[in-house]
This record gives structure tokens, C-alpha cells and sequence, in this order.
């Protein structure tokens, strides 16, 4: 069996030595490895896999070219407006979205305490899925803070049509202000200025989706005030678990998958 995760950049990913570690924990038989795959490719990609082929992670900027692809794709997914997931059936490619319960999975592990409102910090697909894990917790009150509001049209839109309906706003980053709740950070770290750490923090949660560097300007800010912190790294961890069970039809050990991305990041 081989399995790949796919993006551009994708050098730089974690991904293999989480699938590997699952595989040698249980004894599977399988390959995966990073595959650089440029926008506009994917589809090319896929076709010329041969049935050896099982799954696929798919990172940026590839995620909604996967949905295009796929001959089935989960509600999930189509709800997103972006793929994660590949995995080959006996009638195709199915595409799934792994993010969004892993990221729910990753607050839970950290935070057991009531949600009710968030500030999201970016208007990608990252806060896209985060923002639908925090309205299946129960947050109902949500803002994106984007650079550009504009560009944060289809993540608004596909966290409003979520069946709770959540509250959305949408702010511009030099603008936004928050204090509480579930502060969550889709920016890069260069982006993170004291100006923007003062208007945002302190907060009861904060998730960082970014792993590397660490910690991010935010993360260490965070931690001085006693906030509970959630990592990409958790993030990474928990959607990998659920991609290995789409991709083996087996449990992913969490814990040797985890133990395995914390060494890799310790040694770089």
C-alpha cells in the first residue's frame, strides 16, 4: 500500500513521520512519503496512480482541486469547500475533510470548559475548518479577522452554514479586538506584532495552527497569561489519527504518533 501527502510547498511537512510511526506501531505494510504537487496539477497527479495507490493528504494549495477530482465527496468536505483527504474505493476517489473533527478533537483534548464565542485571526481554509470544530463545540458567537475581509468571503460563508448558524462577523486584522473566549491564530508568526498581541489577548484559549516555528510570538504571550494553549502540532496529530483509519481501516495510535512529530520537530 502507498500513501502520500501532497501540496507545494510540502518539504517541509510532518506528516510522513506521523503515518510512518502508525505503520511500524502496528506492523503495516505501507509507504508514504511527501510528494511536491504544484496548483493545477493534482488532477494530472491522480490520474497516473497505479492501484497500488490507496490514500492521499492534501495540503495547500491543492485542497479544493481535490473536491473537484474526487467521484464521491463527504458532507463534510462540500460543507468546507476543501478536501484534506483522498482515499481510493472500489468506485473511485472518495474526498473527506479530516481537519475539522480534528481540530475539534484537539480543543477537547486541551479544554474541557464551555465554548461560547471566538476570534479567528486569518480567512483561509485553516479558519474555514476551524471555525465549523468551534460551532460543532458550541461557540455560536464567531469574528474573522482578515488583512484583506474580502478574501475571507468563502470561510464566512461556509462556517454560516453550519446547522447551528452561528453569529459571524468579519473585521479587518489592523481593526480587530478581543478579550475571552477561543482566540485562534491562521496568521503567519511574522504577522503577529505587539500591536496585534495587545489588541487580541488575554484570552481563555488560544489555538496556534502553525507548529513551526514555535513558540509563535502569540504562543508565548499566551502562555505568560495562563491561557490554555492548543498547537498545530495537536492539530496535525488528531486530523492524521482519523486520515490513518480513512487510509488502513485501523485505529492510528495517537500517542506514538504524536511521541514521533514531537522528536522530528526537536531535531530540526
Amino acid at each position: 500500500m502507498r500513501c502520500a501527502v501532497l501540496g507545494d510547498p510540502v518539504a517541509h511537512s510532518l506528516s510522513p513521520t506521523l503515518h510512518r510511526a502508525g505503520y511500524a506501531a502496528l506492523g503495516i505494510d505501507a509507504t508514504y512519503d511527501a510528494v511536491r504537487v504544484p496548483a493545477g496539477e493534482l488532477a494530472g497527479f491522480v490520474a497516473g496512480l497505479g492501484p497500488e495507490w490507496r490514500g492521499l493528504s492534501v495540503t495547500a494549495p491543492l485542497k479544493r482541486e481535490a473536491l473537484a477530482l474526487a467521484d464521491e465527496v463527504s458532507d463534510l468536505a462540500r460543507l468546507a469547500g476543501g478536501a484534506n483527504t483522498l482515499v481510493r474505493t472500489a468506485a473511485g476517489w472518495f474526498a473527506d475533510n479530516t481537519d475539522v473533527p480534528g481540530a475539534a478533537a484537539a480543543i477537547r483534548e486541551r479544554f474541557a470548559g464551555p465554548l461560547a464565542s471566538a476570534t479567528i485571526l486569518g480567512g483561509g481554509a485553516t479558519a474555514a475548518s476551524v471555525g465549523l470544530a468551534l460551532a460543532d463545540l458550541g461557540v455560536t458567537t464567531i469574528t474573522v479577522a482578515a488583512r484583506n475581509p474580502a478574501n475571507a468571503a468563502e470561510a464566512v460563508a461556509a462556517v454560516e452554514a453550519h446547522p447551528s448558524a452561528p453569529t459571524l462577523a468579519v473585521v479587518s486584522l489592523d481593526e480587530v479586538r478581543a478579550s475571552g473566549g477561543v482566540l485562534v491564530s491562521t496568521v503567519p508568526a511574522g504577522a503577529q506584532t505587539d500591536t496585534l498581541l495587545g489588541r487580541v489577548l488575554p484570552a481563555d484559549v488560544v489555538f496556534e495552527v502553525t507548529y513551526d516555528p514555535w513558540p509563535t510570538p502569540l504562543v508565548a504571550a499566551a502562555l505568560a497569561t495562563g491561557a490554555t494553549v492548543v498547537s498545530g502540532l495537536d492539530l496535525l496529530v488528531h486530523q492524521a489519527v482519523l486520515q490513518f483509519g480513512l487510509f488502513t481501516g485501523q485505529d492510528g495510535p495517537l500517542d506514538g504518533m504524536r511521541s514521533a512529530g514531537e522528536a522530528a520537530l526537536a531535531a530540526r
